[in-house]
């Protein structure tokens, strides 16, 4: 079985907040991520091996988006999403869970101090 059996995949934005590093303006931005849910049950046609596979996976996010455009009108220059993980492991709730990933909270805002 391959890993998209054991995942529902789907797409999100999420805003978080950025700082340009050429003019130095912060401004909230839309981030692209692919979300990976666990599934709550294994497909029918799984064997041993695809059992203990699944008993392991666990569900989280990918960043898509790693270049972003400055919001200020005089900037406008292109720059490296820094500071955001670019993979988030989550909790049943689609909280993250991994001590170096920063919390999500209800609204998709960056909360590094859970």
């Amino acid at each position: 079985m391959d890993e998209r059996d054991f995942f529902d995949e789907r797409q999100e934005t999420r805003k978080h907040t950025l700082n340009c590093p050429h003019c130095h303006q912060a401004a909230e931005y839309d981030i692209a991520w692919t979300v990976r849910r666990k599934k709550k049950s294994l497909p029918p046609r799984a064997d041993e091996h695809d059992r203990a596979k699944f008993a392991k996976a666990q569900s989280y996010m990918v960043r898509k988006d790693d270049l972003m455009g400055c919001k200020n009108v005089r900037c406008r220059k292109r720059f490296e999403v820094a500071g955001v993980q670019s993979v988030v492991f989550l909790d049943g709730a689609g909280n993250s869970v991994a001590s170096t990933a920063p919390a999500m909270t209800e609204d998709g805002e960056v909360n590094w101090n859970r």
